[in-house]
């Protein structure tokens, strides 16, 4: 498991500690924006996580307060993740990153597109995204 134990007060660091490599923040990126809830459809992916990284993943993300996990009512043996809204507050750091992403890496010119219209949005647009996911719509 992540060890999240901080080694300074440096809010950088503290940040960086727990979302620092890339896994953490690629979870948090496919329940935002990827519109998935469950472990399969995490697994699932472009990046190719292993079961083993996203169960230590998303215990981490539990333990720190940024996802919740609920059995699925719909599919007794499933769970349903979900961003609690410090989860959330990370939505303007993603869009950030997607549009760096985009300006200076060769990223894919429709995501890169996308991520520009979110930064464009602006606050609003952010605002609309969390009453998404906190109503399971997203």
């Amino acid at each position: 498991m992540m060890s999240t134990k901080a080694r300074s007060g440096c809010p950088i660091n503290l940040s960086l500690e727990l979302f620092g490599d890339r896994w953490t923040l690629l979870i948090v990126r496919d329940l935002a924006f990827g519109g998935k809830k469950h472990f399969r459809q995490l697994l699932q992916s472009d990046e190719g996580i292993s079961s083993r990284t996203l169960s230590e993943r998303l215990q981490t993300l539990q333990e720190e307060g940024i996802v919740t996990r609920h059995d699925d009512p719909a599919h007794k043996l499933k769970v349903v993740y979900r961003l609690t809204e410090a989860g959330m507050d990370l939505l303007p750091v993603l869009i950030e990153f997607g549009v760096w992403g985009g300006k200076h890496r060769k990223a894919d010119d429709q995501l890169a597109r996308f991520a520009r219209q979110l930064k464009a949005g602006g606050g609003e647009l952010i605002e609309r995204k969390k009453d998404e996911l906190r109503t399971g719509q997203a």
